[in-house]
C-alpha cells in the first residue's frame, strides 16, 4: 500500500513513523489497562463516562444514585445533590479535576484513574468554598475577572495535600468517607463473591 503513495505522502509518513515512538511511549503504562479506552475518548466523554463510572461503582455498593434533577448537579446520592469530576493520570503523576464551580450541589466525588489503581476524593462543598476562596489551596483555572467562577484541584497521589487527606484516597476510603458524610452504610463487595 504504502508503495503506491504520492512521493511527498511517502516523505511525510516516514517523518510521522519517527515521531510514533515520541508519543506511543507515553501510553506503554496503559498498555493493558481496562481503562486504558477512557483515554482515547474526547474530554466531553471522559466527563460522562466518569460520571457512569461513579454512579455504577456507588450503586454497586447500595447507595440509592439517581440522575439530578437539575444541571447544577450530575447525580443524587443518597439525597445529596452531587457534582462528579473525572481525571486520567496525567503524565507527571497528578490527576487534575477540573470545572469546580459554585453550584448547587452538596458534595463532589474526584476519580481519578490511573492504568492500574484509582483514587477517590470526596469534598463537602463548604470545604470546596473555604479551599479555593479563603486559602487558595485550589487555582482558579481561568485567568481574568471573568475567570474567577471555576477552580481545578490538582492531587498527586503518592503526596496528597494535608487537607485532602481525611476526604479519601483509594477508593476504599473515599467510600468510607461518603458513608460517614451520607450516613449510608455500603454492601460488603467480599460477600458478594
Amino acid at each position: 500500500m504504502i508503495e503506491r503513495m504520492d512521493p511527498e505522502v511517502k516523505i511525510l509518513a516516514g517523518i510521522s513513523a519517527t515521531l510514533e515512538a515520541d508519543y506511543t511511549e507515553d501510553d506503554a503504562a496503559w498498555r493493558g489497562s481496562p481503562f486504558a479506552w477512557i483515554r482515547t475518548r474526547p474530554s466531553r466523554q471522559k466527563g460522562a463516562i466518569g460520571e457512569k463510572l461513579v454512579a455504577g461503582w456507588l450503586a454497586a455498593r447500595g447507595f440509592n444514585v439517581t440522575r439530578a434533577m437539575n444541571s447544577e448537579a450530575d447525580r443524587v446520592i443518597e439525597n445529596n445533590a452531587v457534582e462528579i469530576k473525572f481525571s486520567t493520570l496525567w503524565e507527571n503523576g497528578s490527576y487534575t479535576f477540573q470545572q469546580l464551580r459554585d453550584q448547587q450541589y452538596d458534595l463532589v466525588i474526584c476519580l481519578g484513574i490511573s492504568p492500574f489503581d484509582a483514587h477517590c476524593w470526596v469534598i463537602e462543598k463548604r470545604d470546596i468554598h473555604h479551599y479555593w476562596r479563603e486559602t487558595s489551596n485550589l487555582t482558579t483555572q481561568h485567568g481574568g475577572a471573568s475567570g474567577s467562577d471555576t477552580a481545578w484541584l490538582t492531587v498527586n497521589p503518592k503526596a496528597v495535600h494535608g487537607w485532602l487527606r481525611g476526604h479519601g484516597g483509594t477508593l476504599r476510603e473515599g467510600l468510607a468517607y461518603l458513608s460517614r458524610i451520607t450516613g449510608f452504610t455500603p454492601n460488603d463487595p467480599k460477600s458478594e463473591a
